[in-house]
């Protein structure tokens, strides 16, 4: 029998508990109730106990009680709930796991998502599925369910959407595993819509060499993921053709993927093809959230809800010098390769971001600082063209040649 595993405070949001594990009853399947709770006395009985799952964490429940600091508690429950979760799950008791309730339940459930394998069904039902959202879906595949109404007591509409969730928890815990004989080798494109025309021929060629392919937006989120995965070890070979996140990095845009990125293949020795896609840009929301610094600058309304800001000769040279930087930190194999004619769809010739001499401050800082042994192509082509994403496809399968097995081919 599948099992479902419900966690949360069973102080404050007891009764609603109580309802979902009835229906997932109702389902078939197993339930353990796991209680984070640390205000008043659990309103009904939990399989891990809050007192194990403070231990789990390292801590006293009675300590944290007493300290009454509410949000270092929710930090630990959070840690020993993870903990829990996964000891859960590595003795086969975990087929889903399903938390509801309000901001801090999202914290500590977020935790709980962040430790459990990819593919593993995690399901939050909270009022902060309405709002930004990445501080709990990270980098992992968390499934968000908006309630409507608050988590505070049963009525018409709570039940219906406890009811859902209970029914898609257990739906998730007991269907039928997928064939993953198969076992290709995972290989990585990172996209952007103006890049979409060469990672698309890319992904294809590809497949047609035996590579099962997953693509990534370059949309800070995407880039995280990548990352993540590639720590990971699920993937075996990374083409990143869409590095604009690093841009939003430097000068504070919206799809800023963070400092780490661009490193995780380099620190892991993955064969990497590295292209400078999306570089000549920085993404801002509407025209009126661009900072002010920027607005007499070179700006693109790429739909209403995204401005994006040319980036200038001196921004250039400096993502030059930080893509050295972080590739020359390689252990594995790394090829570099630039479409001279343009970085993007709208940075070609005629098109509002074409601006050659900021291109080549770029390709100038980054000849400059790159390590000698990796090897840097300038191509008289732009990054959409189909030559280019042959040539990107060519070294990419010869970065990889390990990772294909024989049978495979």
């Amino acid at each position: 029998m599948s099992s479902v595993v419900l966690v949360g405070p069973l102080d404050t949001k007891g009764e609603e508990y109580a309802f979902v594990r009835e229906r997932v009853e109702l389902h078939g399947c197993q339930v353990s109730l796991v209680d984070c709770g640390v205000l008043g006395s659990p309103t009904i009985a939990a399989d891990v106990t809050r007192e194990e799952v403070a231990a789990a964490a390292g801590v006293s429940l009675a300590d944290l009680v007493r300290a009454g600091d509410r949000g270092a508690a929710v930090a630990a429950m959070a840690r020993g709930a993870a903990a829990v979760a996964r000891q859960l799950h590595a003795e086969g008791r975990l087929d889903a796991a399903l938390a509801v309730g309000g901001s801090n339940t999202a914290v500590m459930f977020a935790a709980v998502a962040a430790t459990l394998p990819f593919g593993v069904p995690k399901l939050l039902v909270a009022t902060v599925a309405a709002g930004d959202t990445r501080p709990y879906v990270g980098t992992t595949d968390l499934a968000l369910l908006y309630p409507v109404v608050d988590i505070n007591g049963l009525n018409r509409m709570s039940r219906e959407v406890l009811a859902n969730a209970a029914a898609a928890a257990a739906g998730m815990a007991t269907r039928p595993s997928l064939d993953v004989s198969e076992n290709r080798p995972v290989a990585a494109i990172t996209v952007f819509g103006v890049t979409t025309t060469a990672a698309t021929a890319i992904r294809h060629q590809l497949e047609e060499h035996a590579y099962e392919v997953v693509t990534f937006a370059g949309n800070g989120t995407g880039g995280r993921t990548l990352e993540a995965l590639i720590g990971a070890g699920i993937i075996d070979l990374v083409v990143d053709l869409t590095t604009t996140e690093l841009a939003d990095d430097l000068l504070g845009g919206v799809c800023s993927a963070g400092p780490d990125r661009l490193t995780a293949a380099a620190e892991h020795g993955v064969p990497q093809v590295v292209v400078p896609g999306a570089m000549d840009m920085v993404n801002f929301g509407p025209p009126e959230t661009v900072p002010a610094a920027f607005r007499d600058r070179t700006l693109h309304a790429h739909n209403r809800n995204v401005t994006l800001l040319r980036t200038n000769t001196a921004e250039c040279a400096e993502l030059g010098r930080r893509m050295a930087a972080k590739l020359n930190r390689a252990r594995g194999p790394v090829s570099v390769l630039v479409p001279q004619r343009g970085f993007s769809q709208i940075s070609v010739a005629g098109q509002p971001f074409h601006d050659p001499v900021a291109d080549a401050a770029f390709v100038t800082a980054l000849e400059q600082d790159l390590r000698a042994d990796i090897e840097l192509r300038l191509l008289d082509t732009h990054v959409n063209d189909p030559s280019f994403a042959e040539s990107v496809t060519t070294q990419a399968l010869l970065l990889g040649k390990n990772t294909i097995r024989s049978d495979n081919i």
